[in-house]
């Protein structure tokens, strides 16, 4: 009796060690579940905050979405009729390209034209000229032979009208003896 009192003493003290072995564990246990359920309520908590912002922010970006689309769809209309400007205005300055080339094409067959025809009144110019050139230097030439020979004129009119001079101051002298001869003869009693 003795033995199996020791015996069941024994097998009772491992068993309420077991049991504080036990309670320890669900102490540890409880407090590492709390831990988790505090961590997990964490968890919760932040898992709506994120739901809370990820709906906001869905929902910022259905709105930028929406304007985005709405922008775009303005640029490509703007653009749309920006390009039906660009596009009209390029038939515009195409027409106007083939016109200015058309009138190009003119001016240089003009140009060519009168470049022939300049090139035939210069020659013909520059023949005249020559010609012009050629009668001004004969009558220069005729002008100064007859310069030459009216000096030359001059020269012996010159000589005649000294001489000329000359015989009319010596009959102007004689003259003068003639008129003081005649008044002394008639001064004189046996002329009259």
């Amino acid at each position: 009796g003795v033995f199996m009192y020791n015996h069941l003493q024994q097998k009772v003290r491992n068993a309420e060690a077991l049991a504080q072995k036990y309670k320890q564990q669900q102490e540890a246990l409880s407090a590492q579940l709390q831990v988790v359920y505090e961590h997990r309520s964490r968890l919760e908590r932040s898992l709506q905050k994120e739901r809370g912002e990820h709906k906001k922010t869905k929902e910022d970006f259905l709105v930028y979405k929406l304007e985005a689309q709405e922008a775009l769809n303005k640029e490509k209309q703007d653009s749309m009729n920006r390009y039906g400007a660009l596009s009209s205005q390029h038939k515009i300055l195409k027409n106007q390209h083939e016109d200015v080339k058309k009138q190009l094409l003119d001016l240089q067959l003009q140009h060519n034209s009168l470049k022939l025809e300049h090139r035939k009144t210069l020659e013909t110019h520059s023949q005249k000229y020559a010609q012009l050139q050629q009668e001004k230097d004969s009558e220069v030439t005729n002008l100064q032979d007859t310069v030459f020979k009216l000096r030359e004129e001059s020269k012996l009119l010159r000589k005649a009208h000294q001489e000329v001079h000359t015989q009319l101051l010596n009959a102007q002298a004689q003259m003068e003896e003639f008129r003081q001869l005649k008044e002394a003869l008639q001064k004189m009693p046996s002329f009259k």
